[in-house]
């Protein structure tokens, strides 16, 4: 019996073993300053390379700052200077060997960078703690508790697209077979796409147009960078869950078409994340419904996230064609062998290092 979710995914000239994914989950474990700021080191190392043992088809390292102010904490990875690259391409040469396509988000944290790690409660961290100054579309903070954002000028704003493609090059020249530009959960391109964090009033706010002039810019600026043969990976919030405030369901299915045109290969579709009085009924699946309308809709290739949490669940959402993969995030945390454990309930199989094969 053909088991859909252990069934190869071809994007351009990248085929990808399975469609258990990886989702980007940042681990706050590179150094605050100096010259290993936003470097990986061993934690790092292990805890993917594991996963890419335990069968996991694509693996996107998590938000990767593409420059200082770009963090969202201290302690995020970067990818603004060789340093961060080269320590990067160590990660992506063993899951390219252990037969795991090595992808990676790239990302900017925007009026919700400088906080502290999650363990730590999340809230904004001051220069004595390694902080800056966040950034943002408008002067609007993200909650009570954080700072007033600097609002980005014309020219600041203009330089934002070549610090993703500069990233995007290092990341190639690193080995990533996948590049994702992280346009989600409220960080900075998120915030200049919704209606409730942009209330700019240049060619940057207002019309759906303006707000997602920036997300195009910078998409055609990796795309500029990025091989050709290669895909691009784009994540968004689906819906803001703010009812007329912010973004929704239709602007992301609107959206999706320009981005296909623009050369985006796999939107990554998730939600929420700006802010505001959001209500959202968190429940197994409960994303995978945008995923499919954006499918359904547009055609573009779409991947789901958002406890996705069982074999059987996994595969009934690719079998159906909701999706053409899932990625799974804090599950791969609980279980880095998910997916060799998912294909033996489901009765296939994935790639086990020869070391481990005799015991499977």
């Amino acid at each position: 019996m053909s088991v859909a979710l252990f069934e190869p995914y071809t994007l351009r000239s990248l085929t990808i073993p399975n469609r258990v994914w990886m989702a980007p989950m940042d681990q706050y474990s590179a150094e605050a300053s100096g010259p290993n700021a936003g470097v990986p080191n061993d934690w790092h190392f292990a805890h993917y390379a594991s996963r890419a043992t335990g069968g996991t088809g694509l693996i996107l390292v998590e938000a990767t700052a593409v420059s200082p102010e770009g963090r969202i904490s201290p302690a995020d990875l970067g990818i603004w200077n060789d340093t961060q690259a080269e320590a990067l391409s160590r990660i992506a040469r063993f899951l390219k060997e252990h037969g795991t396509v090595p992808g990676i988000q790239l990302g900017h944290g925007g009026r919700k960078a400088s906080t502290k790690r999650p363990w730590e409660g999340r809230g904004p961290v001051g220069p004595c703690e390694h902080g800056w100054q966040p950034v943002g579309p408008s002067a609007l903070p993200f909650a009570e508790d954080h700072p007033v954002p600097t609002e980005l000028t014309a020219d600041r704003i203009a330089e934002i697209p070549g610090q993703f493609a500069e990233a995007a090059r290092r990341a190639r020249g690193a080995g990533f077979e996948v590049v994702e530009v992280h346009g989600a959960h409220g960080y900075l391109i998120s915030s200049f796409l919704s209606p409730y964090a942009n209330h700019r009033t240049d060619a940057y706010g207002g019309s759906f147009e303006n707000r997602t002039r920036l997300a195009l810019e910078v998409v055609d600026a990796i795309r500029g960078a990025w091989p050709e043969e290669l895909p691009v990976f784009f994540k968004i919030s689906a819906t803001d869950w703010l009812e007329d405030q912010g973004w929704t369901a239709d602007d992301t299915v609107r959206f999706a078409r320009l981005l296909r045109e623009h050369g985006v290969d796999l939107l990554d579709v998730s939600s929420g994340g700006n802010g505001g009085p959001a209500s959202i009924p968190v429940g197994p699946g409960y994303q995978v419904p945008f995923a499919a309308r954006v499918k359904a809709e547009t055609g573009l290739p779409v991947a789901a996230v958002g406890l996705i949490t069982e074999s059987g669940q996994a595969e009934k959402i690719v079998a159906n064609g909701e999706a053409d993969a899932v990625l799974l995030g804090r599950e791969l945390l609980r279980d880095a062998s998910w997916a060799r454990r998912a294909a033996r309930e489901l009765g296939a199989s994935t790639h086990a290092p020869t070391q481990y094969a005799w015991a499977i």
